[in-house]
């Protein structure tokens, strides 16, 4: 029978597909932090074992998309030994978060450092349409 965790991250963890991401292992690659200021949001994004290079973030349609690509490939080049367990992978992930429309790309902060990926990014009010309605007396 399986029973839910109730620490894990996603109700799946006990399914054998439910605690694994793109890479292969645990749900430990970009988890993140939303912090909501007066004038925007910061969000940090965990990153660890990316760098900098492989990480790239977009705005289109009102989505901010980050993906990271990790590739451990000079372990195939290792003649010295026989490996018994390899549990560094390789592979790609993303993450996507809606600002909606109002943002531009100019408007939002992208830092990375040890391993997080830190975005700044403007509250912006959508424009709604505005109706030329007359007031009924």
């Amino acid at each position: 029978m399986l029973v839910p965790r109730l620490l894990e991250d996603s109700f799946f963890g006990d399914f054998p597909f439910g605690s694994l991401n793109h890479f292969g292992h645990s749900n430990s690659l970009m988890k993140t932090d939303v912090k909501e200021t007066d004038s925007g949001y910061e969000l940090a994004i965990d990153m660890p074992g990316i760098k900098k290079d492989a990480v790239k973030v977009e705005l289109k349609d009102g989505y901010i998309t980050v993906s990271a690509e990790a590739n451990y490939s000079n372990y195939d080049n290792d003649t010295d030994g026989r490996y018994i367990r390899r549990e560094r992978h390789y592979g790609s992930c993303s993450r996507s978060f809606y600002v909606g429309e109002a943002v531009t790309q100019d408007e939002i902060n992208a830092s990375f450092n040890d391993g997080v990926l830190k975005l700044t990014v403007p509250k912006k009010h959508e424009l709604s349409e505005s109706h030329n309605y007359i007031p009924i007396k």
